[in-house]
């Protein structure tokens, strides 16, 4: 599995008193909370998110999942890292995965986007000391670049159901326990491109005979909530601007 942290911190330096370990002058009641959950109560271009790069095999997730994370300074997980050996098995042979192949799946790289994401809140709290949080404070004020927190992950998300599950909810319900909004950048496919480009591939599990498969299987996502569409034939650099301005048109600013 890879979980990358690669670029720019991505902490918000939050101001604590020096008084003592937790912050609180004397006399003052505790009213600290390490619940990562609380804090995503906080204004909206402070809250976390989850930015899910999509599209086919051969679209170049992993390349403009790459470039973002250096631009945002978010953590980015491998979608591919998280399917279980028997998944990797079926693909390496040529077999399409079916949806009982890859709901499990989708979950889990749903709750590996909650956890890296609750760890950001952790790294913040929990086991910060006093003089580690001032200079964590103080090397944050040096950049001038503070970030919104979240995770970028790589996944297929052929279908809409699929989608569901990966924004925090199952196809049938909208209950979910955290309210971590996702956004998608989806790779628009140019069939004639991605040909050539699985063509070329060497050691990976996706075999070319697979791309048929996934585009019979894809649900486009334009016009769904949340989805930002980016050209295959652009530059990895025009992508990754592309991407941002759509998210920043949805969400506000992601540096500032």
């Amino acid at each position: 599995m890879t979980v990358d942290h690669n670029g720019p911190s991505q902490s918000v330096g939050v101001s604590v008193p020096s008084t003592d370990e937790n912050g609180v002058e004397p006399g003052e009641a505790n009213t600290t909370t390490t619940d990562p959950e609380s804090r995503f109560e906080s204004e909206d271009h402070e809250k976390p998110m989850v930015i899910v790069v999509m599209g086919v095999a051969g679209t170049g997730k992993t390349t403009l999942a790459r470039a973002l994370n250096e631009e945002l300074g978010m953590p980015y997980v491998e979608g591919d890292d998280l399917h279980p050996p028997t998944n990797i098995a079926k693909m390496s042979e040529g077999i399409a995965l079916t949806d009982a192949d890859r709901e499990p799946w989708l979950h889990r790289v749903r709750n590996e986007a909650e956890r890296v994401v609750h760890a950001q809140f952790d790294d913040l709290t929990a086991h910060e000391t006093t003089d580690e949080h001032r200079q964590r404070e103080e090397e944050e004020e040096e950049k001038k670049k503070p970030r919104r927190k979240g995770v970028m992950i790589t996944c297929s998300s052929l279908k809409r159901s699929y989608r569901s599950i990966l924004r925090g909810q199952s196809p049938t319900s909208s209950e979910h326990p955290l309210a971590l909004p996702t956004y998608f950048v989806y790779i628009k496919e140019d069939v004639p491109i991605l040909r050539e480009r699985i063509g070329k591939r060497e050691g990976h599990f996706m075999k070319a005979g697979m791309l048929d498969s996934q585009l019979a299987t894809l649900e486009s996502p334009e016009g769904e909530e949340g989805v930002v569409v980016v050209p295959l034939d652009a530059s990895t650099e025009v992508q990754a601007r592309k991407a941002r301005e759509g998210l920043e048109a949805l969400v506000g600013p992601l540096v500032w």
